[in-house]
């Protein structure tokens, strides 16, 4: 096994394989680690043509004046690594197109082209200590469609991909009459459909995809570029229509348009670029560096560098994965640490209705809820410790309100309201010693009946008794014991009115 320190072209390595058996025998692995490598590196998938090799693929995406790829060149100056996949022999000759079409490899680690390159992936990962997380493809014509068929298969391993020619995974490298992939045009939803069956049940995170076209394409007809956008935006979750359109740019010696849809986080999940009047490939700007790097980004020592896929450090944060727009509630659902969309909003880690969300702790209803000591109507709220009808009832000593009436421990009304300690009605009457208004409650009904000694505006002054109910009103005793004295003159009146009548009664001829 060859594991190079540092190369100046693609090495080859072996037992790459992870111990899967029945993989393609033609298969072979090349790897190129540049002299300085980053640490935790990121990993481009390069995956070569029909007739093409890992040394012919290279070289395309090598600035070389031509082609003016540049790729290499980048991993050079900021230490990524490059995985490339070979089906040609050692000497780079005679190699074959890329099987995307059987169902061995149209299946996930289904033996086939497809799963030998993912097992190179991981293989690189372990051995060159590399960044799981921030793993992409690119390649040209059969290697392009590769490169969309492996993100179909593998959200799990790429993070985006960039295609140069290519075709909607799940379709054929071999054509019809009118040029199409082996398939009749589908719709958005059946493309979409076929890619969600590659992966059944998975609903994490989608790759994003970049797409380059020529319209004069003979050999992989434009009309599959429209078919692939089709797929994607179905697969991503996108519209139909383009985010932004510029029609300005120069690819090759080509005037060019670019298309781009952005997710619901306003990253840029689809990039397309027609060049108008190129031809396959296109061949004049295979690879380009100006755009493919910044779509991965890898075009700065400080973007390579970063420890997650930049897409996922803007959607979700450090650490996170974009699942799209995430929908409510994420990991903690309703109910969940925090309040309405959580600590994240959407696809946040916590959904709808945190513990102070409503009917949480602190909410509405909670444990604190109306009449609760904190929430609506807490200890200043509505809805005191002993609702209507308090420790007696209506001319008990505690009458309609309670002990502390509605209002809680300082409710509405606050300590001085109308009323006070003696207001309407009797020694216990309705209304009781606290009535609404808490402790030194407001609101009528005192301790005395109607014209008690204390009418409206109680003794008990603002800043009078707080909370716990039955509380004390300054003045209240004296008052009591004036009422009890006055109740003794009014009992002897009337007794002795009753006796006098009693006389009458058995005497008609008495007179007063």
């Amino acid at each position: 096994m060859i594991v190079p320190a540092e190369a100046a072209s693609p090495q080859q390595v072996s037992n790459w394989n992870g111990g899967v058996s029945g993989l393609p025998s033609d298969v072979l692995m090349f790897v190129y680690v540049p002299a300085k490598v980053a640490t935790n590196p990121p990993v481009v998938t390069l995956v070569h043509y029909c007739g093409g090799s890992a040394q012919a693929v290279f070289g395309q995406a090598t600035d070389n004046g031509t082609t003016k790829g540049g790729i290499v060149q980048a991993a050079d100056q900021y230490g990524f690594i490059m995985v490339i996949p070979s089906n040609a022999n050692a000497s780079g000759s005679n190699g074959r197109c890329w099987d995307v079409t059987s169902t061995k490899t149209q299946t996930r680690d289904g033996g086939g082209d497809s799963h030998a390159i993912k097992q190179m992936v991981l293989y690189a990962i372990k051995t060159y200590k590399a960044n799981a997380d921030r793993v992409y493809a690119t390649g040209d014509s059969s290697g392009a469609m590769m490169t969309e068929l492996l993100l179909a298969l593998y959200p799990d391993v790429f993070k985006a991909g960039s295609a140069f020619a290519g075709v909607p995974a799940g379709c054929a490298n071999e054509f019809d009459g009118s040029g199409l992939c082996g398939r009749s045009s589908q719709t958005a939803q059946q493309w979409g459909d076929r890619v969600r069956a590659m992966y059944p049940g998975y609903t994490g995170y989608r790759p994003r995809v970049q797409l380059f076209h020529g319209d004069a394409d003979a050999t992989i007809t434009y009309k599959n570029l429209a078919q692939a956008i089709n797929e994607w935006t179905n697969v991503l979750g996108l519209s139909t229509d383009a985010t932004s359109t510029d029609k300005s740019l120069t690819l090759g010696t080509h005037s060019a348009t670019r298309q781009s849809w952005k997710n619901s986080c306003g990253y840029v999940a689809l990039d397309v670029f027609t060049e108008i009047g190129g031809d396959h490939g296109p061949s004049d700007t295979l690879f380009v560096s100006k755009y493919v790097l910044p779509f991965f980004g890898l075009d700065s020592q400080s973007a390579v560098n970063a420890a997650v896929d930049p897409e996922t450090a803007q959607c979700v944060g450090d650490g996170g994965a974009p699942t799209g727009s995430g929908g409510a509630g994420g990991s903690g659902g309703a109910g969940g640490s925090s309040g309405t969309g959580g600590s994240s909003a959407k696809g946040g880690s916590v959904g709808n209705g945190g513990s102070n969300a409503s009917g949480g702790s602190g909410a509405k209803g909670g444990s604190n809820g109306n009449g609760g000591s904190n929430a609506n109507g807490g200890s200043v709220g509505s809805g005191g410790n002993v609702g209507s009808g308090g420790s007696s009832g209506s001319g008990g000593s505690s009458g309609n309100g309670g002990a502390q009436g509605s209002g809680g421990t300082r409710g509405s009304g606050g300590d001085v309201g109308s009323g006070g300690a003696l207001g309407a009605g009797g020694q216990s009457g309705t209304g009781g010693s606290s009535v609404a208004g808490g402790s030194g409650g407001s609101g009528s009904g005192g301790a005395a009946g109607t014209g008690g000694r204390p009418g409206s505006g109680s003794s008990a002054a603002v800043g009078g008794p707080g909370s716990s109910g039955c509380s004390y009103a300054p003045g209240a005793a004296q008052s009591s014991r004036r009422s009890g004295a006055e109740a003794v003159i009014v009992m002897g009146l009337a007794f002795w009115v009753f006796a006098r009548r009693r006389r009458r009664a058995g005497s008609p001829n008495d007179t007063e």
